[in-house]
């Protein structure tokens, strides 16, 4: 196993991440604009963060049973350029519905380049598995950030038919994946390492991880969902909310490169649970306070959701040390996932109610997220390999 991360090879992969999650932010940035333009509720608008959701998140654990079994190099490149057509077919689409379909392709391109990138990451850190992932998350992060601002700054100027130009980020990268596919193919283990022993999955340790995962999004997507919306709401513009967002996004891009490198040093279950028992009360004090020490608390939030993404990816990859891809995809998809169907109930007590309430609401799913991150198990020791009786491998 190489000790190092390999730079080209990881830039690659990080920035077909930057990509996907370019398309994948820029819609939350879109939905002020597409609610005033077809006069939708904030039941509608969560409606479109789950058809989102439902695609990109939810489908991913198929996506990486796929790639498990049979290998699948090609969703790289393919996986990012549905996600930009997607995206910017869908912000001048000319109904409610056609935007729900064109989201939900978008989705689906995001769904498919996730498990197999998170899985060739992983071959390409070497050792340093978390700084790597760290890495690997710091594109996607950065992704997400850009965004909303290249998003707000689009429809600004152009109208929402300027956004057929958030496509191209996604296009370019695309044919640089294709082009390097001989090189990165060059990572991935020999059929026969691939039988290699690595150690039992254990299945109770990685529910728990999801579990803590899916609470921790009913926050992080009511925030993605609704920051932009609230702050119009309290008489700010929509270029001030998105700005919010992107400030939120770019912090976990920052927390990313500290946290990752943390996790190899002092281990990944204390990162993940000290993030986890921040995330409550800055959402709080972003909602209750506002002002800058809520933007300062949507910069840590964050800085500890999003900074710890390749923590959790590196954990559930360790609990399920077989099926590496469908444990990329059970983490980064349905987990993650679950926490955009919340956002349509959140947007439906925020009608109901008043959106403040909702984010309150909000607020209380990742301390509920406490008790089961205490219970995750340390950091799995590395299992020793054992020879394969029958081809007579040595590790």
């Amino acid at each position: 196993m190489r000790a190092e991360i390999d730079r080209r090879a990881m830039a690659l992969l990080s920035s077909g991440h930057l990509a996907t999650d370019f398309a994948n932010g820029a819609l939350p940035a879109l939905l002020p604009f597409l609610k005033e333009r077809f006069s939708l509720s904030y039941t509608a608008v969560g409606g479109v963060i789950l058809a989102s959701q439902a695609s990109s998140s939810l489908i991913q654990p198929l996506f990486g049973l796929w790639s498990d079994r049979r290998g699948a190099m090609w969703l790289l490149p393919s996986g990012v350029a549905l996600a930009g057509i997607g995206i910017a077919l869908a912000a001048d689409a000319p109904s409610y519905w056609l935007v729900l379909l064109l989201v939900l392709g978008s989705g689906v391109g995001v769904a498919a380049f996730h498990p197999e990138g998170s899985k060739f990451a992983g071959f390409v850190s070497g050792r340093k598995r978390a700084s790597g992932m760290a890495w690997f998350s710091l594109g996607g992060n950065l992704g997400y950030a850009l965004g909303p601002l290249a998003a707000t700054a689009v429809v600004a100027a152009l109208g929402l038919r300027g956004g057929f130009l958030l496509a191209l980020p996604c296009l370019a990268v695309a044919l640089a994946i294709v082009a390097a596919t001989p090189y990165l193919r060059g990572f991935a283990p020999e059929p026969t390492v691939a039988r290699v022993r690595r150690g039992d999955d254990d299945r109770d340790a990685m529910k728990l991880l999801l579990g803590v995962i899916a609470l921790r999004s009913v926050a992080w997507f009511a925030l993605v969902t609704f920051v932009p919306l609230w702050e119009v709401s309290l008489g700010h513009s929509k270029s001030h909310g998105n700005h919010l967002l992107a400030l939120m996004l770019f912090s976990g891009g920052m927390g990313t490169l500290l946290l990752g490198p943390l996790a190899d040093r002092l281990g990944r279950r204390p990162v993940l649970l000290g993030s986890v028992v921040a995330t409550g009360p800055l959402v709080l004090l972003f909602v209750l306070v506002g002002g800058i020490p809520g933007a300062i608390a949507l910069a840590l939030i964050g800085a500890c959701v999003v900074g710890t993404f390749g923590v959790t990816m590196v954990m559930g990859q360790e609990y399920m040390p077989n099926h590496i891809g469908t444990a990329s995809g059970l983490v980064i998809g349905l987990s993650v996932g679950l926490g955009g169907v919340a956002a349509v109930a959140l947007g439906r007590l925020a009608d109901a109610t008043s959106l403040h309430t909702a984010l309150l609401v909000a607020a209380g799913a990742p301390l509920l997220a406490i008790a089961l991150a205490a219970k995750l198990p340390s950091r799995r020791a590395q299992p020793k390999l054992e020879p394969v009786p029958e081809l007579g491998l040595l590790p």
